[in-house]
Order: C-alpha cells, then sequence, then structure tokens
C-alpha cells in the first residue's frame, strides 16, 4: 500500500492517506465514537507524557488533533509537513532525522484510535523537532567550539503548535527558515554547486609551484582550465600565462580575500585547489551559522567577520562603511569569541587595563627577570596608588597571587591607540585603535590577544557619531585634543554582530569564500555529519 502511496504523489499521498486514516475510525472500529475518542486521547497523552510542551498542548486543546483530523485544514497540515520535510536536505539539513518515509507508513497502517493518537504525537514530534532545526539550528554552537558564544533565539516550542493550527500550514512553514538575503544566496550556491559536483567538478587540480605572469607549460595551462571552469576567465587556448590570466587570477584572489597580486603563489593555489565539496561544505555551515543569528540584528549593525578580517557598519541591509581589522591570534587562549552584542560608547584617550591573564602569563615573567622591564606600564595596588617597582620582590608572586593591577596611561604609544568602542560584555571584548599600524598590510591578520583592532578607528568613530552629531569629527577631536580618558555615548546603541563566515555572498549574488582560520567550520561540519548531514549531488 506504501509503495502505490508514494508513486500517487505527494498531493496524493495525504489525501489518500487522511481518507485511510478516517476509514479506520468508521468502518473497521467496532467501538462507539465516546470510546474512540477516549481511546485516542490516551494515547496522545501516553506519547507525550514525556515531552512537557507537548503534553501541555494537547491538555490546554482538549487533545484536538493537530495532523489527524478528517478535515481539509487537517489534510493541509500534513501535506505541508511532509512537503517541508522532504525539502529539508535543500536546506543543508539531514533528511533522515525526520524520516519522511517512516512517517507515511504509520500513516497508511493506521487501523485503530489508539494507533492515530500515536502517529498524532509521532507527527508532532518530527514538526517540532524539524521547525527547531531549520529556524535556528541543527547543532548548539557551545558545544561545538567554546569560542562560539553565540546563543539561538529558540521559539517557544507550544507556539510552534499553535501556529500551524491556527495559521496557514504553507505560510508557516515558509514563514520557519531565515527570511534574510544572505541565507537565499546560500540555498541558491548550494544548489550551484550540487550541479557542478554531478558533474564533475572543476575538473583536474593545478599541479605546480608558484606561477607568474609570463610563464608558459603544463602548470599555466591547468591553471587556465581551472579558472574557466570556475567560471573566472572565459574560454581560450593560451598556454602563457598573459594579461587575461592575470586578470582573472587577481578576480579570484580578491573573491577569496587573498593579495590581489596576480600572482598564483602557494596561498591563491591552495584555494584554487579546494574541491567543489570544500565549498559546498562551507555553504551548509554558513546557512548553520544564518539560523543560529536568525533574529532582528537591527537597521544600523555593526558586522564583523573573523575570518574576513573587517568591521563593517551596516544601514538598512546595505554597508556604508568598512574598515580592515586584526582579530585574535589563532591560539586557545586568543581566540576571537563570536557574540552579539551593543556599542554603548566610546573612550576616547583611553587607559589599556592591562587584562589579568596578560598580566601574570606576559608581563610578570618579564618583572621577574627586570623589575624595571616595560617602564611605560604602571603598577597599581587594591587602593589605586602607584606602586614603586623598586620596593617589590617579584620572585614571590606567580598567576595565583599577583596583588597587583597593571594599566598603560593614554598615549599615542598605548596598546589601544587612541580610541575604544565599548559593548560591556563578560569575554572583555571590545574595538579598539592601535599603534601597530603594519599589521593591516598582512593577507592574514590573526595577531591580537583577543579584541578587534580597527584600521580606520577614527573614520569609524565619525560614522557612529553621525546620527547624533551635527559634526562628528569636530566632537570626537575636541575630546581627542584633551589628552584626558573622554567617555561620548551613543544616544542609540548600535548593535555589534561578531561573527565567522567561510561563505560569504554580496549583494550582486557573487559567492567568496574564505579560509577557516580557527578550524570552527570544520567542527561544526563534523556535528553536522554525526547528526546525519550528508553532501549530495544532483542534476537539476
Amino acid at each position: 500500500m506504501l509503495l502505490l502511496l508514494r508513486r500517487a504523489g505527494l498531493l496524493q499521498i495525504m489525501i489518500v492517506t487522511g481518507a485511510i486514516l478516517i476509514m479506520a475510525l468508521t468502518t473497521l472500529s467496532p467501538v462507539s465514537a465516546q470510546d474512540r475518542s477516549m481511546a485516542f486521547r490516551q494515547a496522545v497523552a501516553e506519547a507525550a507524557a514525556r515531552d512537557d510542551d507537548l503534553s501541555a498542548h494537547y491538555r490546554e486543546s482538549g487533545y484536538e488533533p493537530v495532523w489527524t483530523g478528517a478535515g481539509d485544514a487537517d489534510r493541509a497540515r500534513r501535506k505541508a509537513l511532509i512537503t517541508a520535510l522532504r525539502e529539508a536536505e535543500n536546506h543543508g539539513l539531514p533528511g533522515v532525522r525526520y524520516d519522511a518515509d517512516g512517517l507515511l507508513a504509520k500513516m497508511s497502517e493506521a487501523r485503530t484510535p489508539r494507533d492515530l493518537g500515536l502517529v498524532e504525537v509521532a507527527l508532532s514530534k518530527v514538526f517540532l523537532t524539524y521547525a527547531r532545526d531549520v529556524q535556528t539550528g541543527l547543532v548548539v554552537p557551545g558545544r561545538v567550539d567554546d569560542g562560539i558564544k553565540r546563543e539561538p533565539p529558540y521559539r517557544n516550542r507550544q507556539a510552534y503548535l499553535g501556529a500551524i493550527s491556527q495559521s496557514s500550514p504553507e505560510a508557516v512553514m515558509r514563514a520557519l527558515p531565515p527570511q534574510t538575503p544572505e541565507y537565499a544566496r546560500l540555498m541558491k550556491e548550494k544548489m550551484r554547486l550540487e550541479r557542478l559536483m554531478a558533474s564533475g567538478g572543476w575538473g583536474p587540480m593545478v599541479q605546480s609551484g608558484t606561477l607568474k605572469p609570463g610563464e608558459t607549460g603544463q602548470g599555466v595551462a591547468a591553471l587556465r582550465n581551472r579558472l574557466i571552469r570556475m567560471g573566472y576567465m572565459k574560454r581560450s587556448i593560451t598556454n602563457t600565462y598573459d594579461s587575461a590570466i592575470q586578470k582573472s587570477v587577481q578576480k579570484f584572489q580578491s573573491m577569496h580575500g587573498l593579495e590581489a597580486d596576480g600572482v598564483a603563489g602557494e596561498s591563491t593555489m591552495e584555494e584554487l585547489n579546494k574541491s567543489v565539496e570544500d565549498r559546498l561544505k562551507s555553504v551548509i555551515v554558513a546557512m548553520e551559522r544564518e539560523r543560529w543569528l536568525n533574529h532582528e540584528r537591527g537597521a544600523r549593525h555593526v558586522l564583523v567577520n573573523l575570518t574576513d578580517f573587517t568591521a563593517r557598519i551596516v544601514d538598512d541591509g546595505k554597508v556604508s562603511f568598512e574598515t580592515r581589522s586584526v582579530v585574535g591570534k589563532n591560539a586557545h587562549d586568543r581566540r576571537s569569541p563570536e557574540f552579539s552584542d551593543e556599542i554603548e560608547h566610546m573612550i576616547v584617550n583611553p587607559t589599556w587595563h592591562v587584562p589579568r591573564s596578560i598580566a601574570t602569563k606576559e608581563y610578570l615573567p618579564m618583572l621577574k627577570r627586570n623589575p624595571n622591564a616595560v617602564s611605560y606600564l604602571r603598577l597599581v595596588d587594591v587602593r589605586g596608588r602607584t606602586v614603586n617597582r623598586s620596593n617589590v620582590d617579584f620572585s614571590q608572586f606567580n598567576a595565583r597571587n599577583f596583588p597587583f593591577d597593571i594599566k598603560q596611561p593614554p598615549s599615542r604609544s598605548n596598546a589601544l591607540g587612541l580610541v575604544k568602542f565599548m559593548f560591556p560584555n563578560k569575554y572583555n571584548i571590545y574595538l579598539h585603535d592601535t599603534p601597530a599600524k603594519n599589521l593591516f598590510s598582512r593577507e592574514v591578520r590573526a595577531y591580537s590577544h583577543g579584541c578587534i583592532r580597527l584600521q580606520d578607528p577614527f573614520d569609524f568613530a565619525y560614522a557612529l557619531l553621525a546620527p547624533q552629531e551635527a559634526d562628528p569629527k569636530n566632537v570626537f577631536h575636541s575630546a581627542l585634543n584633551t589628552g584626558r580618558e573622554t567617555q561620548i555615548d551613543l544616544e542609540t546603541h548600535v548593535p555589534v554582530h561578531i561573527i565567522y563566515r567561510t561563505a560569504i555572498s554580496s549583494a550582486k549574488g557573487h559567492m567568496e569564500y574564505r579560509r577557516d582560520v580557527y578550524g570552527r567550520d570544520a567542527r561544526i561540519w563534523d556535528a553536522m555529519a554525526k547528526e546525519g548531514v550528508e553532501l549530495r549531488s544532483y542534476r537539476g
């Protein structure tokens, strides 16, 4: 019977299955309507007993069915659910987790009111699992990597059941995934890459060392062919690294966060030789990350992408300001965390309050060797008094009993530069200036202790102040010129989202890729694969 139902098509499956369920109650059960109702209610209560949200929903609704009723609305809900489960893999979710075929089998085999009650709860459980997965993520971020501090915006599970019971089921299902342009573009790229997998990907890798303009040979031909297959170059038969290849390499480099020098060096070759499968994993992980951030981000917000080494101000969906950034070094205690908060104020001419971890791990050993080391830093006791180093025996202290705070007064050589942007958080992370300007010219910019350094902090400050000041530049420099630590509050706090995306789309639909600098995306992919997510290819 189930095989026949599958061949009938999805809509017919739901109609026929609905008929089977109703037939079971009206013709096969030789009991009264009251007894049928009691058997159904008891089965629902038993099956939902270990799920507080499900139990509460059915109790409050008087055990009215959501899925297994005889009416058109019930059939519409069943159809919408099975359709969504069939399409779960389009969202990079594991179809096996929801087992649409198993649900259809249970529906087709139901013969008693008790069977129907068990089917009812099975459908609700799968719906709740799918709804949360597609709306706020399949895996829990903090369990994958302790640097991901993001808390997905989980919705009330009973509200899901209320919505599907009272609203258009098709509309409810459509509204579950993130509605952002980024998510839609990621889905489109996922389908494109799946088609590429089916057709053999981008062809052979480029088995060559560094290639430069003017060179000839098989390596250049392989590079040419790879660029053509990837869509960065028009068809050509040249074996010479000419201007066309150079421009194509530069375009590739700019879209992969590489120095666009037109030379196919080690880092460029590494990215060129990434497979379609590798890029597809990045896209699927980016979709999962987009689900973790499935909430209002602010008409104006700051977006820091750690893999991209940039900080941007976004106004009404468009980037209005952009600057390079330096992020945390790829070491366990230095990697920049991912989270969201709000910028509340900026501090001009800041004092650097050296974090205790840095004070004890880096500066205390130096002070033990030479009490006058790092003389530009002040040691402060618990009463806020500056300590005379010559009176201190640093050899008696360790990371646990070191009794002093270390501070660096405001100056142009201050580690924070001349301004820092504060969104008070328990991770002690903020955006700031830096005297180490040379780092911004590097391709990979992971050097800090975790905070985000900005290449153009003054311009960033002007942009933040613009909505509240007629002359933001003058306001900022008036504070700066005093040389004193000064706090400037933002009248309207600005949300800041520190994210980590190795697959990024542009408004024009072009997909860009970045390196997995902390290995976080690889760990997320592994976690998703354990839940049943698989790469697939198809000719569509």
